[in-house]
């Protein structure tokens, strides 16, 4: 009777000056969404893979952005995703280091 009425997960990356951003409500003046997903089973689900992430040792907050993306994606169909890796991190890092045009890379 006094449960939850809803539950939804965004993850947004700040932008910067002059970047096209999507507005969110509570969110000025917006971000680049990653994640965007409504539903207990689903919310939990990325819940459980942030706390996979931070057990590598790993700052949710430097996740590769095209890893929540991933997440969004597969979860958005109720397909499985795949775990976040060191290595992919590592390739992440890199990446963003050589500023790579496919990602804005700020995540960091």
């Amino acid at each position: 009777d006094y449960g939850t009425v809803i539950s939804r997960i965004d993850i947004v990356r700040a932008v910067r000056a002059g970047e096209s951003y999507q507005t969110l409500p509570f969110v000025r003046p917006g971000g680049e969404i990653l994640l965007r997903l409504h539903g207990w089973p689903k919310v939990e689900t990325v819940l459980f893979a942030i706390d996979a992430i931070e057990a590598l040792g790993i700052r949710p907050a430097d996740v590769s952005p095209d890893h929540w993306r991933h997440l969004h994606n597969r979860l958005s169909v109720n397909e499985p995703f795949h775990a976040y890796s060191h290595d992919q991190h590592r390739a992440w890092l890199k990446r963003a280091e050589l500023g790579d045009p496919g990602d804005e890379g700020e995540g960091r």
